[in-house]
């Protein structure tokens, strides 16, 4: 067991399962016209989208993101490129493909695909939004701001909150990730870059909590 196993009580685990279950939206999957698979640390998201797109729910997926610090060692190349390569490999053909590399916050993700898209020739009613599971729904009240008119769909891989601290391997990790995933969902829709939404009263009690143990290296800068 690591230190950081170690630091993490039952508790402080419960709490965070209640963010986490909060962070997904629980969408029904059904065909679309476009699928936007958000770029960050999890090359999950480019095997589900892979696997997504196979099964025919879309005809044309966007990978977006450039570098972000948390990311740049292990995607040198850039986010939405190494998805990209990834997903070729689990048999998405390269026509079905678009890239969008320069996106370095998810208004920008939502902002910037859209421009490929309608590059592409393609003005979709309804968008498939594939991101890491704790950002289903910042991307989903993203998306209702800066894109109103497309209905948006959100989709991650089928983990339980278990089986996803198992394959980051970093349980403060993910809970300090869940904490700051929170803090943009509340603080977002003030600053406008998002649409507001309701987090109930336990998620809110939960969150108070883990901030006030230090689980607050994903915070927002001040």
């Amino acid at each position: 067991m690591t230190d950081n196993q170690q630091a993490i009580t039952g508790d402080q685990r419960e709490q965070a399962k209640l963010i986490w279950d909060y962070h997904q939206m629980r969408h029904d999957m059904r065909p679309v016209d476009a699928a936007i698979g958000l770029g960050s640390h999890d090359l999950g998201v480019a095997a589900f989208a892979a696997e997504l797109y196979v099964a025919g729910l879309f005809p044309v997926l966007v990978f977006t993101g450039g570098n972000s610090p948390t990311t740049a060692a292990r995607f040198p190349r850039g986010e939405a490129v190494h998805f990209r390569e990834h997903a070729l490999e689990l048999g998405v053909p390269d026509s079905a493909i678009l890239l969008e590399p320069n996106a370095g916050n998810t208004g920008q993700n939502i902002t910037f695909s859209r421009e490929v898209l309608a590059s592409a020739g393609v003005t979709p009613t309804t968008v498939l939004l594939i991101s890491k599971p704790y950002m289903q729904r910042r991307s989903f009240a993203t998306a209702r701001k800066l894109w109103p008119e497309v209905e948006a769909i959100c989709a991650s891989e089928p983990l339980e909150f278990d089986d996803y601290l198992k394959s980051i391997g970093d349980d403060r990790l993910v809970i300090d990730m869940l904490v700051g995933d929170l803090q943009r969902v509340i603080e977002y829709s003030k600053l406008g870059f998002a649409i507001a939404q309701d987090v109930p009263e336990e998620v809110h009690a939960a969150y108070g909590s883990l901030l006030a143990a230090g689980f607050t290296s994903r915070l927002l800068k001040p």
